[in-house]
């Protein structure tokens, strides 16, 4: 399978029957979310990094 055929598929499935835009999901609520986890994630890690 080349590239562009590869390319085309993903696209397809990415795109789903509904043309991709889910209503369920809130974007300031994914994006906050995902804000929280990377800020739960550093503090853990500056945390157990006591070498520094």
């Amino acid at each position: 399978m080349t590239s562009y055929a590869t390319a085309a598929v993903l696209s397809t499935l990415a795109e789903g029957e509904g043309g991709g835009n889910h209503e369920s999901l809130n974007p300031y609520l994914t994006g906050g979310g995902a804000l929280f986890v990377l800020l739960l994630l550093l503090f853990i890690t500056t945390r157990f990094n006591r070498d520094r």
